[in-house]
């Protein structure tokens, strides 16, 4: 079942939940310690992250230096068919990427994901590889999500990259889009990032998800100025509880957010690890009960591979 239609036949709103793949070197086990405990909320879908290959440069022994691309966690299609194995009822939605592939790449990747059966896609740009200032795409690729969300829409009408299939079976995606509601740290602010976000959804985008957000005021606030702009769609928010004090400085460096000075407050006085944990998974039982008073159609927890903090969340609010 498609994403949005899940979305527009559901009374009333629920969870969703993000995986990240274990890294390279573990198997199917690793992935269903973090999916299991998850199931005891039937979510109606389940994200699953897509992370580029990475560079490195591996010493020689006369000085020099080799460049190795390297892929540090199995590939989507491999971590779709481990899950659909397991749990053949569960809507999955992989995590598509500009990054580090070209075109003609990810059309094979969705071409792959369709013969598998999966009618739902999140079309993301990605990240820059680490040590890059902006984001540099393949010599045959995409540079903004908005071209894949494009290419996507032309694969559900049958228009494929190669000119020589004349009629290609249509596909039937339904795509999700990433937003920001502090607005993407690239952009010069936040209307014109909110433009940008409305290019993805005219080019295709049938909902939208947040980045985690820790001030709901700002998710009112850009869901606000996303219906000014007129992007109609769904709009799910976001939201990873925070486990560790560290995170509160980590995660504005990682993910340009901001962390309001309540919270930074509440984690102050916490005295140990255990006190930490807790306060986080307090702020986002508080977070998520004000967002569902705010008729919001769903709330997608990013579970980071550890969901005992989002578990407790979930058996709290819903």
């Amino acid at each position: 079942m498609k994403v949005i239609d899940i979305l527009n036949s559901k009374r009333r709103p629920f969870a969703s939940f993000e995986l990240v793949p274990p890294l390279k070197g573990s198997d199917a086990s690793r992935l269903y310690q973090s999916l299991d405990p998850l199931m005891e909320f039937q979510p109606p879908f389940i994200n699953i992250t897509c992370h580029r290959d990475e560079i490195e440069y591996v010493p020689n022994a006369d000085g020099t230096y080799t460049r190795m691309t390297l892929a540090k966690r199995p590939g989507t299609v491999a971590i779709v068919a481990a899950i659909m194995r397991r749990y053949p009822e569960l809507e999955i939605v992989p995590h598509v990427i500009c990054g580090g592939s070209s075109c003609s790449r990810v059309e094979s990747e969705l071409l792959d994901l369709h013969f598998l059966g999966i009618s739902n896609i999140m079309a993301l740009r990605g990240d820059a590889l680490p040590g890059q200032k902006v984001f540099i795409p393949e010599p045959d690729g995409f540079s903004h999500s908005s071209e894949l969300v494009g290419m996507i829409s032309n694969l559900n009408r049958g228009q494929y990259l190669d000119p020589t299939v004349k009629q290609g079976l249509s596909t039937d995606f339904c795509i999700g889009v990433a937003a920001y509601p502090e607005k993407h740290f690239e952009a010069a602010n936040l209307e014109s990032d909110i433009q940008h976000l409305k290019q993805k959804v005219e080019a295709g985008a049938d909902y939208i998800v947040t980045q985690m957000f820790f001030d709901n005021k700002k998710f009112f606030q850009f869901v606000e100025l996303c219906r000014k702009a007129g992007i109609t769609v769904p709009i799910i928010p976001g939201l990873k509880p925070i486990s560790s004090k560290k995170q509160i400085d980590l995660l504005p460096r990682a993910f340009h957010i901001d962390i309001p000075q309540e919270l930074v407050s509440l984690m102050s006085k916490t005295k140990t690890a255990e006190e930490a944990y807790q306060a986080g998974i307090d702020w986002a039982v508080k977070q998520s009960r004000e967002l569902l008073e705010h008729d919001v159609p769903a709330i997608h927890y990013y579970t980071m591979a550890k969901p005992d903090n989002v578990c407790q969340i979930v058996r709290a609010v819903f």
